[in-house]
């Protein structure tokens, strides 16, 4: 049985840092993991420009209100759970998607949690494990998956490089640039023939 992990953003859902930074004009906070490889150093930085300009939770959760799944996402995953075991392995947090994964059909999604107060401030992050992207690979692996994984990041290299399958979809030109040894996809299309050519050359 073949197993597919994806990213979420970038891959399904549009970046939800991208679109708080342009609905705020916080230019900082459309930096992701698309630039800054260390993601601790990344949720240091929003969690200081959060409080800087004074923005919590419900400043987050009204942007990703209006946010929806990329233009295809919903039919690309319905392909794939119905071919596939798919898990959606993520950098984002619980707080943040909960509207976007019922968009999605309510996929399985593995992520990290937000410690917030009372009053809406985010005070911390909490990882679920470190590296856990590709940890998670490596445990399906042990439970004898055959496992194809797809994402656009820094953050998401580490889980290519580790499943029996792993490709670049989206990617920016400079991840592309980084990483050559993994076939880059711009169309669901393309990802979908992609994930079927390697589960026949691997089964």
């Amino acid at each position: 049985m073949d197993f597919i992990c994806l990213d979420l953003e970038g891959v399904l859902v549009p970046e939800i840092w991208i679109n708080f930074a342009e609905r705020t004009g916080i230019d900082e906070l459309r930096a992701t993991t698309r630039d800054i490889p260390d993601y601790d150093v990344l949720m240091r930085q929003r969690l200081d420009i959060l409080r800087e300009h004074k923005l919590g939770m419900p400043d987050i959760q009204a942007v990703i209100a209006d946010m929806g799944p990329m233009d295809g996402a919903r039919d690309f995953l319905d392909w794939a759970r119905a071919h596939f075991q798919v898990a959606i392995l993520s950098d984002t947090f619980y707080e943040f998607v909960a509207p976007l994964m019922k968009q999605l059909g309510q996929p399985t999604l593995l992520c990290h949690r937000l410690e917030v107060a009372e009053n809406g401030t985010v005070i911390d992050y909490h990882l679920r494990q470190k590296d856990p992207k590709r940890k998670s690979i490596q445990a399906l692996k042990s439970l004898t998956y055959t496992t194809l994984a797809a994402g656009d990041s820094y953050n998401d290299t580490t889980m290519l490089a580790e499943a029996d399958a792993g490709f670049l979809f989206k990617a920016p030109d400079n991840v592309i640039a980084e990483f050559p040894q993994f076939p880059s996809c711009e169309t669901y299309e393309e990802l979908q023939a992609n994930f079927i050519e390697a589960s026949k050359r691997l089964g």
